[in-house]
């Protein structure tokens, strides 16, 4: 590929591809380098990966479409990724263990993101076990036991290997919206010769999401609005609740300390029959007892119930469409 016709996402990504985690030969690359264009491939689909993704994006920027890594801090979202050729079950995306970028791969189609990202599928591989913990191709056995190298007490399983053949996803990175596009080839039909109709279809994509993202704006405007109402009547209602139940433990209080006043007074009844220095003994207790109870004029109590509006100031009149 000539180096002016790289794509810069692309220059420099080989060697962080080449040098990062050890896996098994014929497994996923794992880079350390977590900000890298998305890209998910085996050592042996790298080239081929690099150059479908080089491609594509120049061949949207020749549309007149930026390719770039997602801004940091703008919310977009990696849609999940299911590798393999043949979706046989539900994918358990938690146990997942390919390699991930840490943003997403973005074309912007005017002002609308769509995310994309290139995987090498995986497809249902017989497996031959040859110890120490190594599985190889058992088309690959074959051919060592043909040259007499081959290994005793071995056995074979089904598993998921790389295939060799890629799968491109576009995708909504926007959370509000959900949806997914996909091209895969085949062995008689790469990808590299439809880039046309990818770019084709991703720009009408593109439309379609914007009328998506503004119905899903106007939805969440909705259920805003109605949690808005939802919350206005809940807080008019706490306040009518609390006011009422204040109330009560107003009429309460007041009724205690009339039952109080009522035995201070027959304190004050009775000591009037007592001698000089003990009505006076009793009458200072009884004053000390009245200040400690504060005051006992209704109006004092009754003031200092809260009304339900005095509680809560409702912020529309009629509802949140009122202001």
């Amino acid at each position: 590929m000539p180096t002016d016709s790289i794509h810069p996402l692309i220059r420099g990504a080989r060697q962080h591809f080449e040098t990062g985690r050890p896996v098994a030969d014929g497994a996923y690359l794992k880079p350390y380098k977590r900000l890298l264009l998305d890209v998910t491939t085996s050592k042996g689909c790298l080239d081929k990966a690099l150059k479908f993704a080089s491609d594509l994006y120049n061949a949207l920027g020749s549309g007149g479409h930026r390719v770039v890594m997602a801004p940091s801090g703008q919310g977009f979202y990696r849609s999940r990724i299911d590798e393999r050729e043949k979706n046989r079950e539900q994918r358990n995306y938690y146990h997942n263990s390919l390699w991930s970028p840490d943003r997403p791969t973005l074309v912007y189609i005017g002002t609308v993101a769509i995310g994309l990202t290139i995987v090498e599928m995986s497809e249902q591989t017989l497996m031959r076990y040859i110890g120490n913990g190594k599985y190889i191709r058992d088309a690959d056995y074959v051919a060592l036991k043909a040259s007499g190298r081959f290994v005793d007490h071995t056995w074979t399983t089904t598993r998921e290997a790389p295939s060799g053949r890629l799968r491109l996803v576009a995708y909504s990175p926007y959370s509000r919206v959900t949806w997914t596009s996909e091209w895969q080839e085949t062995r008689s039909a790469p990808l590299g010769k439809s880039l046309r109709a990818i770019v084709k279809a991703i720009e009408t994509a593109a439309v379609e999401l914007v009328a998506k993202l503004e119905e899903a704006d106007r939805k969440a405007e909705v259920e805003h609005r109605e949690w808005l109402a939802a919350e206005e009547r809940r807080r008019i209602e706490q306040s009518v609740k609390d006011s009422r139940e204040h109330l009560g433990q107003v009429i309460q209080q007041w009724a205690h300390v009339m039952s109080v006043e009522q035995f201070l007074r027959g304190v004050e009844d009775r000591a009037a029959a007592l001698a000089a220095d003990e009505r006076q003994q009793v009458l200072d207790r009884l004053a000390l007892a009245r200040r400690f109870l504060g005051s006992n004029n209704p109006l004092d109590f009754f003031l200092s119930w809260k009304t339900p509006a005095e509680r809560y100031q409702p912020l529309y009149r009629d509802g949140p469409n009122d202001r």
